[in-house]
């Protein structure tokens, strides 16, 4: 919604309030994880995840039995969810 000036309110605000609000709900084990991610750098890390599943999938002569097979959707479901986290 705009205000009367026609400038529409910083939703950046908004955006720290909720992540704050997460950041409490955390224990600080999980809170210094998610830091340690931050720092390492999200974007760095999705990028390692993809080559080891590229790796494992497409550049080796393994047979993937159920157990491999999810330890690969696994991977995925990793960066996926750090890509996420970085986007926020």
């Amino acid at each position: 919604m705009r205000t009367q000036n026609g400038q529409e309110p910083c939703t950046c605000l908004k955006s720290k309030a909720v992540e704050t609000e997460i950041l409490k709900s955390l224990n600080s084990i999980e809170e210094e994880f998610i830091g340690n991610l931050k720092f390492q750098g999200i974007e760095e890390l999705v990028n390692s995840l993809k080559m080891i599943h590229d790796f494992a999938l497409y550049h080796t002569d393994l047979c993937f039995d159920t157990p491999e097979k999810i330890a690969l959707f696994n991977l995925k479901f990793l960066w996926e969810g750090l890509e996420q986290l970085g986007k926020s």
